[in-house]
């Protein structure tokens, strides 16, 4: 039987010192037929281990739908690992921050009435029980003392940065302990006395979450906890990117060199990340400290290995440094050749917006995505203004408690306003009419901090006119049955919120880059797959398309369109293009 311990200062294996040089690699964010690829370029870069967070909502989206197939095949992607001859190391929380959104929460969880997330409240201690549970189905008999690759498991992510409840840690340490888990457990947060404190338990062993002034950060991990090996269970070497900023990019050779300080000083090490892959669909988190930023659909982080798969400079860097203290296959990854260039006509099939339901309840307020469909992107909202509200002047004056996150205000069928909670829009003009249409929708859900779980939609009511509007109707659209419908409607106008497609050949599978920049803002869907959002809006300008969702032949290309394209097509480009990366 092969063992894996922690030792006085140092991991041991089989009761030999052993340095963990492993990198984060997220399947839920790879395509599955991407994963052995990506695997084997980790080993190729000189990492012994993989680490992955297990994301809760992914597996279980609706509650007691758990889903361990495709895209979730976790004990597939541990077996690939395995497969390659690398450890694994599995983080299930069951809050993964991760820019992924909720944080990893499935929103009928966070949206339980009563529910106090990450304490050790018996609801939510009740739930995050059945779901534990089921990730130790298949992490158990994949430890590396039954025979598998797995190391270590961690307990909860970075607890130290939200609470001090001592009694929910030891209750996931017992639930671990007692469902079959005997490798070592771990806790991770920022290098900080109240964080490291707050975040972990006698008996866990501590790990840092850290980027920069590495020997620093160590030390302090050493004060902290005197004896065991030192370990970087998060070395940022890159940064994610949200919408309206910049493209994050962090120095190769500065990065390689905060590496080199860690294996120096002995310490392990987790590259955060490896490869960060993709938000597609609609995962992308957001983050909120003052102001609401939702993540991008890519999550390319600056890592060795970009969005595509292919290796940067960092990869090189990081590689040559490695080397000094691992041994690093010969092998290099094969340079990958440019994407096709393809131009694309779009035809329109015209507005996409359902008609409000005939015989649809009426709420007092405008109830919230929670109320109607917790997987809701966007809400259609109608509710008739009172002639009244306008007073005998022409415009009228509506004020809503915050929009969560964006909105498009149409009366008598005219687009009249647009609100975004990112810019702190609050309030518009309405012009005189009767009937009041609101088209929200959810840009993220926020993935850190003590938002987590908001709610989405209309949030504290509306005002028109100094009164409170009542009498709405709400109607939440589903995005993959819209994007069949836009596929086989009937042709109709490019312009304004429309339904947009277009088809185009190739010759084989292969990875492409949409270009984005003709497009306004909405969701593209390739082959009935929903690939990610698209906004006008800095940094990201190419969505990123994995070469499994295409296919020799003809290939389908549907838009949902929120704003106005620019021009009735579209073009697939050679290489990636994710923004600036100044102001």
């Amino acid at each position: 039987m092969t063992t894996f311990t922690i030792g006085e200062s140092d991991f041991l294996l089989d009761g030999s010192p052993h340095r963990i040089i492993a990198g984060a690699l997220h399947y839920f964010r790879v395509h599955t037929d991407h994963w052995a690829d990506r695997i084997r370029k980790a080993r190729l870069l000189g990492l012994n281990t993989i680490e992955t967070y297990v994301a809760w909502n992914a597996h279980e989206p609706v509650r007691g739908a758990w889903d361990t197939t495709g895209p979730n095949d976790l004990g597939r992607f541990l077996d690939l690992i395995a497969a390659e001859g690398m450890h694994a190391i599995v983080r299930p929380g069951p809050y993964i921050c991760a820019e992924w959104h909720n944080g990893g929460l499935p929103v009928w969880l966070t949206a339980m009435p009563g529910i106090r997330l990450r304490s050790s409240e018996p609801g939510y201690l009740a739930e995050v029980s059945r779901y534990l549970e089921r990730v130790y189905d298949i992490v158990v008999p994949r430890q590396i003392d039954r025979g598998g690759n797995v190391i270590l498991v961690q307990i909860e992510n970075e607890y130290g940065a939200y609470g001090a409840d001592k009694a929910y840690l030891q209750a996931l340490t017992d639930l671990t302990r007692d469902a079959g888990i005997t490798v070592p457990l771990t806790t991770v947060d920022q290098p900080m006395p109240d964080m490291l404190r707050d975040g972990s338990l006698p008996g866990l062993h501590v790990t840092g979450s850290f980027g920069s002034r590495a020997a620093e950060r160590l030390a302090t991990l050493r004060e902290y906890q005197p004896t065991g090996p030192l370990m970087c269970s998060e070395f940022w070497n890159g940064w994610f990117d949200w919408w309206g900023g910049i493209h994050h990019t962090t120095d190769a050779e500065t990065s390689a060199a905060e590496l080199d300080t860690l294996l120096a000083a002995g310490a392990s090490v987790n590259l955060y990340m490896f490869h960060g892959g993709t938000n597609f669909g609609v995962t992308n988190g957001a983050n909120d400290k003052g102001s609401y930023s939702p993540i991008v659909t890519s999550y390319d982080y600056d890592a060795p290995l970009d969005e595509a798969g292919n290796p940067t400079p960092k990869y090189r860097a990081f590689r040559e440094v490695i080397a000094r203290y691992a041994s690093v296959p010969e092998e290099y990854p094969a340079e990958t050749k440019p994407s096709p260039e393809l131009r694309v006509e779009l035809e329109g099939t015209g507005d996409w917006l359902p008609k409000p339901r005939s015989n649809g309840d009426l709420h007092a307020e405008p109830p919230v995505f929670e109320d109607l469909d917790v997987e809701a992107v966007l809400v259609r909202y109608d509710c008739e203004i009172p002639e009244r509200a306008y007073g005998g002047e022409v415009a009228a004056a509506l004020v809503v408690g915050e929009i969560r996150d964006r909105a498009w205000l149409e009366v008598d069928g005219t687009r009249v306003a647009q609100l975004s909670r990112a810019d702190g829009d609050r309030a518009a003009a309405l012009p005189w009419g009767r009937a009041l249409t609101v088209l929200v929708e959810n840009e993220g859900r926020i993935n850190y901090g003590a938002s987590i779980g908001e709610t989405k939609g209309i949030a504290g009511g509306v005002v028109i006119s100094g009164e409170p509007l009542a009498g709405w109707q709400a109607q939440p659209i589903d995005l993959q049955g819209l994007a069949e419908t836009i596929a086989r409607a009937p042709v109709g106008p490019t312009t304004g919120r429309a339904g947009l497609r277009g088809s185009f050949a190739l010759e084989a599978p292969t990875d492409l880059h949409l270009d984005t920049v003709t497009l306004g803002s909405g969701f593209a869907v390739l082959n009935g797959f929903v690939l990610g959002r698209y906004v006008r809006r800095k940094p990201q300008r190419t969505l990123f398309v994995p070469a499994p969702l295409t296919r020799a032949g003809m290939n389908e290309l549907v838009l949902i369109e929120l704003d106005q394209i620019i021009a009735p097509s579209v073009s697939f480009v050679a290489n990636a293009d994710l923004g600036p990366t100044e102001e």
